[in-house]
């Protein structure tokens, strides 16, 4: 410790701020485990990170404190979030048929939020309506994709359903907190400026699928398995490009890294591509978006929630939650039925990493306090832990006796 905070490199770093850092990795080291120390109890590994978080921060322990560093991890780990949220929607394959109803359901569910978050702001809580009507409005879709795969629902209509729904609900809240948090422009710009932004990502995805140079994918090949490693940097710079272009254009930094995700997943779109997407996935779900929970937890307003206003205002949310998405389940109910249509409202209302993101960066932008999001990301928490559970219990699958009373997440989880 002491040569590393004596080299010229950390020579600002000061030992609080090292040791900060060091309790972030040991928590983010601690989440994978704790998640998987019972076979029968599998937890979520983003809600026990938090939970870390919370301990090791101010608020419990006061042994970590939020700097400058932990503040930077944190923001790629957010970013890289968003992009393997991108990553997801090309890499599930998901039917168009699913998808166009899953974006009718969200719009629904949308509508549902913001006359939901009006009611709520006009009544008194410190959120500006627009923000809840869209947190409300998201789906946990990583959370949900490995716990049907393994409840054998995934292949099922009900599995379809889920991954049409849970597109729609990580794609159009990217979208519309890309647009709503940002007032640098006014609406017709931010149309202009949208559009324009679109037709670079569909230029750059279609580069991606058709323009591959052989020399280009010879040396592409040659350094997957070697330290040069060309597709993964190849990919970390575009991810890199697009935040900048987005930012410069004036939208949130999220919209480019799920737009630079939909572009790397679509030139990974083959065999070849499943190992750079797995070294991807070591920098991401291993390194940065671990941090970027576990900082969240240090900066957990836990004071606020753990009041009788703020339990009462997140078993709210919850409802909420389950009324303002699991309506959008309505629409599937002619193809799945009634039971399987009850499963997949449950699946919808499962939001934890998008609801984190949302108040993370409405709370910078003064669009929600700190304590209204600690009861919004609460509600969050309990949704994972809660909902899929009780979606496999309803549905039923071919393995519902030995995970039933242990499924409330899977990996990734993000």
């Amino acid at each position: 410790m002491d040569a590393w905070l004596s080299s010229p490199v950390a020579a600002e770093l000061t030992r609080p701020e090292a040791r900060s850092i060091v309790l972030v990795l040991l928590a983010s080291s601690l989440g994978a485990l704790l998640s998987r120390l019972h076979s029968r109890v599998i937890l979520p590994t983003v809600v026990v990170e938090i939970v870390l978080g919370i301990l090791i921060g101010t608020e419990v322990l006061d042994i970590a404190q939020p700097n400058t560093y932990i503040d930077v991890l944190s923001n790629f780990g957010l970013s890289l979030l968003f992009f393997f949220a991108g990553l997801e929607v090309v890499e599930k394959r998901v039917p168009a048929r699913s998808v166009r109803l899953g974006s009718v359901g969200w719009a629904v569910s949308l509508a549902i939020g913001l006359v939901v978050g009006y009611v709520l702001q006009q009544g008194g809580l410190d959120a500006e309506w627009w923000l809840i009507g869209v947190a409300l409005a998201t789906t946990a879709l990583g959370t949900l994709v490995p716990i049907l795969s393994d409840a054998g629902l995934l292949p099922t209509p009900l599995g379809s359903a889920v991954l049409g729904t849970g597109v729609a609900g990580e794609f159009w809240p990217i979208i519309f907190i890309s647009v709503f948090l940002t007032s640098t422009y006014g609406a017709a710009e931010e149309v202009l400026l949208l559009a324009g932004f679109g037709l670079i990502v569909l230029v750059a995805a279609r580069v991606a699928r058709s323009a591959r140079p052989p020399r280009v994918l010879r040396v592409l090949q040659e350094t997957v398995h070697t330290t040069g490693q060309t597709a993964v940097r190849a990919s970390l710079f575009l991810l890199a490009l697009m935040v900048l272009i987005a930012s410069d254009a004036g939208f949130e930094f999220v919209l480019g890294a799920f737009a630079a995700g939909l572009v790397v997943g679509l030139a990974l779109d083959s065999p070849e591509g499943a190992v750079v997407r797995m070294r991807l996935e070591g920098v991401g779900f291993g390194f940065l978006i671990p941090i970027y929970f576990v900082y969240t937890g240090m900066t957990f307003d836990l004071d606020s929630l753990l009041t009788p206003t703020g339990l009462a205002l997140a078993a709210a949310f919850l409802g909420l939650l389950l009324l303002t998405r699991g309506t959008s389940a309505l629409l599937w109910l002619r193809r799945l039925g009634p039971r399987e249509t009850g499963s997949l409202a449950l699946c919808a209302a499962t939001g934890l990493p998008l609801i984190v993101a949302i108040v993370d960066i409405g709370e910078g932008s003064g669009a929600i306090s700190d304590s209204a999001g600690a009861s919004l990301v609460g509600a969050g928490m309990i949704s994972v832990l809660l909902y899929p559970l009780l979606a496999i219990k309803i549905a039923g699958s071919r393995e519902a006796e030995e995970i039933s009373a242990s499924i409330a997440g899977e990996e990734p989880e993000y």
